[in-house]
């Protein structure tokens, strides 16, 4: 948004907010804190099953479409939301640029893999964070002048924020100094769903960690105040937190000995930060962040011997993959402007 607010005399930009994630905590905080400015349509669909949810998009998204047809639509990462908008607009045959392609796990049992796979089949600007997702596309049989490696666009961000995230020092308002802890976020149905998993879970994270902070995804929150009220205790070191806004998070990350995450933009995040991190999932969609990064994929069982890694001082540096330098939104709109506008030119 702001690369292509940055050339008013060739783009004009509308944000459309699906309402996805409608939790303030969850998604208000992002608009403020990433400077995005008011979303001009807001579609207001909420929670739902996948079907549900990816069916109301698809709907809401279709009117904003006709009421304003545009010359190309941006979408991103690969929720429910990403389907959806990528499957409207190319019902209605208008450009899709999808942020964030390429990228694949290879378990068909995680929603994001088949929203992922979809999404780059119905698109024609694939932008991609990676050399591994350039070769997932090309291998899938998709023209490779559709494909275009530009970095990751989560850098952007990050980079862009930490300035301001140095001065938060949110570790000590919780009680807590640098270096000192673990940073978790879980949130992922195959960790969080089944009662007899999160327990282990949590008791393995109690057992391992001298201290913790769980920032708690209201999904997960649910859960875990199901089996508080069955009698189950979460662990003295765990000090579990309301969701927090981009900086205060990014703030703890910075300061965390470590992280234990099954979320995929948390692996680039603590590849681009240095911060150890451990994936509690059996694959990634993101394998540079163990291929250079400080991502290592764990078990339960390892969970211990991790830690413990980590506390003293084994853990593997890693490096910052290239392109990953907070440059991408600009490559991707260099891109649109040689692609898109002269076509739209050229066409009177």
């Amino acid at each position: 948004m702001l690369a292509l607010g940055s050339r008013p005399d060739v783009f004009e930009t509308v944000l459309v907010h699906t309402g996805q994630h409608y939790d303030a905590g969850m998604s208000d905080v992002f608009f403020e804190d990433l400077q995005m400015g008011s979303p001009d349509e807001y579609l207001n669909v909420g929670s739902g099953t996948h079907a549900e949810q990816t069916a109301a998009v698809l709907v809401a998204f279709e009117k904003v479409l006709a009421a304003a047809p545009p010359d190309i639509v941006l979408v991103a990462g690969d929720v429910n939301s990403t389907l959806a908008c990528a499957l409207a607009t190319r019902k209605l045959n208008v450009p899709v640029g999808h942020v964030e392609a390429g990228l694949r796990s290879r378990n068909w049992a995680m929603p994001e893999e088949v929203n992922r796979v979809v999404t780059d089949i119905l698109s024609d600007y694939l932008f991609t964070p990676s050399p591994d997702a350039n070769e997932n596309l090309e291998a899938e049989g998709i023209s490779s002048d559709r494909i275009h490696l530009v970095g990751n666009i989560m850098i952007d961000s990050l980079a862009r924020a930490l300035p301001e995230a140095g001065k938060r020092q949110a570790c000590s308002s919780v009680g807590l100094e640098p270096k000192t802890y673990g940073l978790i976020t879980l949130h992922r149905p195959s960790n969080i769903d089944e009662d007899a998993q999160l327990k282990e879970i949590l008791t393995s994270i109690g057992d391992a960690m001298p201290a913790a902070v769980f920032p708690v995804h209201p999904r997960t929150r649910k859960r875990i105040t199901a089996l508080e009220a069955d009698g189950f205790s979460v662990a003295g070191t765990i000090k579990l937190l309301e969701p927090l806004g981009y900086y205060d998070f990014l703030s703890l990350m910075m300061d965390a000995s470590f992280v234990l995450t099954d979320s995929g933009g948390i692996q680039e995040e603590t590849t681009y930060l240095g911060v150890p991190c451990m994936t509690l999932r059996e694959e990634t969609e993101r394998p540079i962040t163990v291929g250079e990064g400080t991502n290592e994929l764990v078990t339960l069982e390892r969970l211990p011997d991790a830690v413990a890694s980590v506390i003293k001082g084994d853990w593997k540096r890693g490096t910052i993959p290239d392109l990953w330098d907070g440059k991408t939104a600009d490559r991707i709109v260099q891109i649109l402007e040689k692609g898109i506008v002269p076509k739209l030119r050229g066409s009177g």
